[in-house]
């Protein structure tokens, strides 16, 4: 499947809180809840607005892996980009239907490619100890583990802990 990776833009509104809406229940099943006020559509675009407005001052970078019928597939950030020290974090989601088909690991190698435009030469990035999928992706596209979290954490009744990654360019 071809992909592409393409900044958020004011227009991807209404088709990405449908699909934000769609994955809720299988997203929550990995990460924290947005909260109920998220899945509100006037409280989404107002939130969407921030993250434009955020990107527009290159504080983050937001994209939406997208197929080649401009079908969002999924979420990739690079977000709280610390400009100094040339760092950002990031983060990423694929919807249920469309995960072990290889998508979020094609969409981290286009960011990755990218990355020199946005003047990054490090990224950081942390998932749980359940999240193989996810850990394997990061490894795969060159993130070295860096640490795993002593401290663990309750989510969906599990006892979890944070594995944390770095990239350099």
């Amino acid at each position: 499947m071809e992909i592409t990776l393409e900044k958020l833009q004011q227009a991807d509104a209404n088709m990405l809180y449908e699909f934000e809406l769609k994955n809720r229940d299988y997203f929550e099943k990995m990460v924290p809840s947005r909260g109920e006020d998220y899945y509100c559509l006037e409280e989404f675009k107002i939130r969407h607005e921030a993250l434009l407005n955020e990107q527009k001052k290159g504080e983050s970078y937001y994209y939406l892996i997208k197929n080649e019928n401009g079908l969002i597939l999924g979420r990739m950030n690079l977000v709280d980009i610390d400009k100094c020290s040339k760092l950002g974090y990031i983060g990423y989601r694929v919807g249920e239907a469309y995960t072990g088909k290889g998508i979020a690991n094609k969409a981290l190698e286009l960011l990755l490619r990218t990355i020199n435009k946005q003047d990054i030469e490090q990224i950081l990035a942390k998932t749980t100890t359940n999240n193989i999928a996810s850990q394997k992706i990061l490894e795969k596209n060159g993130f070295k583990h860096i640490s795993t979290s002593d401290e663990e954490i309750e989510m969906n009744g599990k006892s979890l802990k944070f594995v944390y990654y770095k990239w350099t360019i």
